[in-house]
């Protein structure tokens, strides 16, 4: 059964809307971030720290990433963006990452640290696959 994590845009967040290509730029600023790091230590640490190929899905139902796994550790992880029903105020953002059926621990492991370097990049409130709730914004 597939699992989901959440990070939740909320009024004291960075922004208050996010778009598919903007958590495809962070994601690229990710893989810099780790190739950077590598370069530092001299080890090809980007390969280990990002070990997917991004791709763009679009059909009927809607646009999301397909994170596809380029070895046998990991298989895939999908990133949604939707808007919340408004309510009294108004919508808001929100960012699913889902984990499918046959996804591996490695697969866990790092949609855990992609939802935390992205609810902390957009300082938002990010519900975790086991359920637990951290908070990025300033309270």
């Amino acid at each position: 059964m597939s699992t989901h994590a959440y990070i939740k845009l909320v009024p004291a967040s960075r922004q208050k809307t996010v778009t598919l290509e903007e958590v495809k730029k962070l994601l690229d600023s990710y893989q810099e971030m780790t190739k950077k790091t590598g370069e530092q230590l001299g080890w090809e640490y980007k390969e280990a720290a990002f070990p997917y190929e991004i791709m763009e899905v679009n059909n009927e139902n809607g646009s999301w990433l397909y994170l596809k796994g380029k070895n046998g550790r990991y298989q895939a992880i999908f990133i949604v963006v939707g808007q919340t029903q408004p309510n009294e105020t108004e919508a808001s953002s929100f960012i699913q990452i889902t984990l499918p059926n046959g996804a591996t621990h490695g697969d866990k492991g790092k949609a855990n640290e992609f939802c935390k370097f992205l609810a902390k990049k957009l300082e938002g409130e990010l519900h975790l696959f086991n359920g637990r709730i951290m908070y990025f914004y300033k309270r």
